[in-house]
């Protein structure tokens, strides 16, 4: 149809086109004698999806005298009218901006985006030449001038954790209402603050993600089912019988004889998981392989045929499948066992601790990931996370009170806020606790950060995720967690672009979230606006003017946990 072929040509989405077919038939119409008009009506009522009741009228009409034909036409004119206007109802006009997208071979500039509802519905940067072919906003309108501005899709952090606020264990959280309730109240701010419109937490249940959206604004949030190995990592760690309460979808092997949980073990294989896991709701299956640290250091772990049947009845529900693995022989495993992603970083080799170029062992497991096209996170923040716990100075850094209360930040200086840091060192000797920070993490991060740049060389499959807080640490603080990882991964040897592709379209190409990551017409309204270029600088990611979820736009600094409007913080339209 007409309407349809132009609307392709000038990129408008096809509810859009319908609008503006009828406002132009409206316009026109008292123009072009009737006879005309009433000849053609027959063919070109139909493509603007008027019942066709209202065409028969119109067609039987053809006998009818002319004031009966002209109040006929007034009166279908009106009515399609009406349905046009409810259509420009809640809708948001970006005008001037130039679009950064990945799927995009360079930057749209000069663009009109198009926003209605909760999606972005027209795009172009096509003069008008007087006419409205949806790259003009009306008059009544809401608009943003983003001359100058950069328009990306939103931020995807692939790997956090919802239940907890970082540094605080659940007795500390009862014990400080207050200032657990302010935490938990800023935390999806603090998400958006630094343009995460998406996450996933990776270790979820509804019930817990009903929690986390009690809170708005705030990011769209998704959950996978942790298919842990029963009592293996992670829930070695979280007292029995809660942990089979908190952890409902852990497997359990043929061969275990001994079974505690009121469920029997046929409702913990592969299969019988996943099918739970997807009738709850979850977009993804993580799973773990993890002989543990420190004194526990002997957890059980899976068999590779168990994790080959949880992929495949992940793959036969449409769902992706992480795991956990940070060593050589984790992340052997992993690719045996055919995992979609491999959830952290390469640091715990077998070579001895002071190694951290690239062995031949590493090469290979890291070429596997390439030739396999295996998703992989780096999580350099986790390693940062527990170093600067030791660092005096991280609880000043003035970004820390842009995504924390400051009752928080004051509690994590206290002796019971330290409660982590303590922990860590208790088994260090007193004369080593002075360099002990900086001495063994430095390996560990330096393997992570040689691993990334031998995949980023080869333009391996890497995808953004920070696991936030990867332990009970207050130095993993939601969304500048997020900025911090970028420039680690930008000291690692990624570029701004592969950054910005890594934390859009390919997240979501990765879980499965095609409705998001990219700045295409029909995609969900979550947006960002920023004064630079992020293919070009991470810098973008710290000056962006306003976040756009669902079409509902936020100013950032009202984001923020010390604006003195956070309390007051308001969708604009």
């Amino acid at each position: 149809m007409l309407t349809a072929s132009i609307g392709k040509r000038r990129n408008i989405h096809p509810l859009h086109m319908d609008c503006l077919a009828r406002k132009l038939f409206r316009k026109f119409a008292s123009t072009v004698p009737h006879e005309v008009l009433l000849r053609n009506a027959s063919a070109t009522l139909p493509s603007m999806h008027v019942p066709a009741r209202t065409r028969a009228t119109v067609v039987h009409a053809r006998t009818a005298r002319r004031n009966a034909l002209q109040a006929l036409l007034i009166a279908a004119m009106t009515a399609l009218g009406s349905i046009c206007s409810s259509v420009f109802a809640h809708d948001l006009w970006i005008e001037h901006v130039t679009v950064v997208s990945a799927e995009r071979t360079k930057p749209l500039l000069n663009a009109t985006v198009h926003i209605h509802h909760d999606r972005i519905v027209a795009i172009s940067n096509v003069p008008s030449h007087g006419v409205v072919w949806g790259a003009t906003a009306p008059s009544s309108a809401a608009t943003i001038n983003g001359r100058g501005l950069y328009l990306t899709p939103g931020l995807i952090d692939s790997h956090v954790h919802l239940g907890a606020i970082a540094g605080m264990t659940g007795e500390q959280e009862a014990g400080h209402p207050e200032i657990a309730r302010a935490a938990r109240a800023q935390i999806p701010r603090s998400y958006l603050y630094f343009g995460f419109t998406t996450v996933i937490d990776l270790i979820s249940t509804p019930q817990a993600m009903a929690i986390w959206k009690a809170h708005s604004p705030g990011p769209d949030t998704y959950f996978c089912g942790a298919a842990a190995i029963k009592d293996g990592y992670p829930m070695h760690w979280i007292p029995k019988p809660d942990r089979y309460r908190m952890m409902p979808y852990f497997l359990v092997e043929p061969e275990t004889a001994a079974f505690s949980s009121d469920s029997g073990a046929a409702d913990h294989t592969p299969e019988a998981v996943v099918r739970r896991m997807k009738a709850d709701g979850a977009s993804c299956v993580k799973t773990f392989f993890e002989r543990g640290f420190g004194a526990d250091h002997d957890l059980p772990v899976p068999r590779l045929e168990t994790i080959r049947a949880l992929v495949g009845a992940a793959h036969a529900a449409g769902l992706p499948v992480l795991m956990h693995a940070n060593g050589s022989e984790a992340q052997e495993f992993a690719l045996a066992a055919g995992v979609d992603i491999i959830a952290h970083g390469l640091w715990n080799w077998r070579e001895p601790l002071e190694t951290t170029d690239v062995t031949p062992e590493v090469r290979k497991i890291l070429d596997g990931v390439i030739e396999s096209n295996r998703g992989w996170q780096p999580t350099v923040q986790v390693l940062y996370g527990l170093r600067d716990l030791f660092n005096p100075s991280f609880l000043a850094d003035p970004m820390l009170r842009h995504v924390e209360p400051e009752s928080l930040i004051e509690w994590y200086g206290t002796k019971e806020g330290q409660w982590f840091h303590d922990e860590i060192l208790r088994d260090v000797p007193p004369s080593a606790q002075a360099d002990f920070a900086k001495r063994g993490y430095r390996t560990l991060i330096a393997r992570d950060e040689n691993s990334v740049r031998y995949l980023a060389q080869r333009n391996a499959r890497i995808l953004f995720g920070t696991d936030t807080p990867a332990a009970p640490t207050y130095a993993n603080p939601p969304g500048l967690n997020g900025w911090l990882e970028m420039q680690r991964l930008t000291d690692a040897g990624m570029s701004p672009a592969q950054i910005f592709h890594a934390a859009t379209l390919s997240n979501a190409e990765a879980i499965g979230l095609h409705d998001i990551g990219s700045v295409q017409i029909g995609k969900r309204a979550n947006l960002l606006l920023l004064r630079q270029d992020p293919t070009q600088t991470i810098q973008a990611y710290d000056e962006i003017v306003r976040v756009i979820v669902h079409g509902q736009v936020f100013d950032r600094a009202t984001l923020a946990a010390d604006s003195q409007a956070t309390s007051k913080t308001r969708a604009r339209p």
